[in-house]
Order: structure tokens, then C-alpha cells, then sequence
């Protein structure tokens, strides 16, 4: 019988899921899930959640993960979107590369200093070690993307058509969301581990509502939540 990860903890780990939840998945501030849980009874303080997040975040990331990739390995990889945003960290110029297949399911998020072919060479090989190869992988121009899937042999699968890759552009929009909320981020670490955690959360309540009827859009809703509910149960 596996341990639980909650063993020391006075706290109910209802509660501390749905800290986590709160904060990760919404909009809101370390203080923001202070406020919400106290209306609830629940008397924490802020800094309870930051702990929280760092401790128990990347348990219930890499248990979503794990999932996620045992379903996507059963069906063949038609296609990948890959792109990268700016991020300031301490008024120096990031990048976080993101990869998203063709159902909006954010597959892997890379913080680097650079963007250049070794960057995107590192990026690609980590996607494509833990998801397998796609048929066809969507990038802008980024002449770093040719490069890399050149030395790789993917050179033939690359998609530069404009509008082409929408997907990975507005699959960025939450987690920017997220960094206005936080007030940006300050150490590339703490982006790196974020990014992961807020990926994994964002797919498994990734439920495209306007795919569905009200009435599945609710069951679906009702077994992600259950699921997320379940995460490192003993």
C-alpha cells in the first residue's frame, strides 16, 4: 500500500486540493484564495497556499500527466502546434516554448534564456521522448524550428501556413492570464515548475463547452472534478 503524501499534515487534503485548484487553475492571488477559502470556514494563511502549491502542485501535475499520456500513446499523433511567448523575468527577456496537439491538449512547456536552434533542438527531442513523433508539427517561421527538425529528420513534417497555427497562439491566453494575476514571475524555476503544474490542470478542465450540449458539458465537468478529487488518494 502506497504512502500517503498527505501523512504529515494536519490540513484535510480536500482542503488542500481544492487550495490548489483555486489558485492554479483561476485567475486569482496567493491572497485572493485566502479570501475565498475564509468565507468557506476555512482560516489559512497565504503563504499556507504558496506552500501548498510548491509542495503538493507538482504530485498532482505529474499524476495528471501520467494519465494523459497512457490515453494519447493508445491513438496516433496526428498533429502538434508548437510555439514560444516572451516572458520578463526580473526585466530579462524569456522564452517558453509550449507544444499543443490538435485537440487544444498542452503537451509539454519549456522555459529557456534563448531561442535558437539548441533551444529548440532540446525542446523538441523532450516532447517527442515522453509523447512519440506526429504526423505533422505546425510552427511559425522561426527559422530555429527548420533547424532543429532538420538534425532531427522531421523536415518534411513541418507546417509554416499562415493562420495555421492559431491553436498554439491562443492556448497561450490563460497562462497569461495567470501572470498578470501573479504579477509576473520571478525566477525561471518557479516559471518552469508553474507552467507544468497550470498545463496539466488546464487539460484535465479543458472541456471545449461549446463542443457539447449543456447536459454532457456538465457530466464532463462532474467527472473531471471527481477526478481531480482522486489525485494521490492512499
Amino acid at each position: 500500500m502506497k504512502t500517503s503524501i498527505f501523512r504529515y499534515f494536519k490540513t484535510s487534503p480536500e482542503v488542500i486540493r481544492l487550495a490548489v485548484l483555486m489558485y492554479v487553475r483561476f485567475p486569482l492571488s496567493l491572497r485572493n484564495v485566502e479570501d475565498l477559502l475564509h468565507e468557506r470556514g476555512i482560516d489559512i494563511c497565504h503563504e499556507t497556499v504558496r506552500y501548498w502549491w510548491n509542495r503538493f502542485g507538482p504530485a498532482f501535475a505529474a499524476q495528471i500527466r501520467k494519465k494523459r499520456v497512457a490515453q494519447m500513446r493508445g491513438f496516433g499523433q496526428y498533429q502538434w502546434h508548437l510555439d514560444e511567448v516572451f516572458v520578463k523575468i526580473n526585466g530579462e527577456t524569456h522564452y517558453l516554448w509550449r507544444a499543443v496537439d490538435h485537440e487544444g491538449e498542452v503537451l509539454e512547456a519549456y522555459v529557456t534564456k534563448s531561442r535558437n536552434k539548441r533551444a529548440a533542438l532540446k525542446f523538441l527531442r523532450k516532447v517527442m521522448k515522453r509523447y512519440g513523433s506526429p504526423e505533422f508539427i505546425v510552427t511559425d517561421r522561426l527559422r530555429s524550428y527548420k533547424a532543429a527538425m532538420k538534425d532531427i529528420g522531421n523536415a518534411l513534417r513541418q507546417v509554416t501556413k499562415r493562420w495555421a497555427n492559431n491553436r498554439a497562439e491562443n492556448s497561450h491566453l490563460p497562462l497569461r492570464r495567470r501572470e498578470q494575476a501573479m504579477l509576473k514571475f520571478r525566477q525561471m524555476r518557479s516559471l518552469q515548475m508553474f507552467a507544468a503544474i497550470h498545463s496539466s490542470v488546464y487539460n484535465l478542465f479543458n472541456l471545449e463547452r461549446h463542443f457539447y450540449s449543456r447536459e454532457n458539458f456538465k457530466r464532463n465537468r462532474t467527472t473531471a472534478l471527481s477526478e481531480w478529487r482522486q489525485l494521490c488518494a492512499a
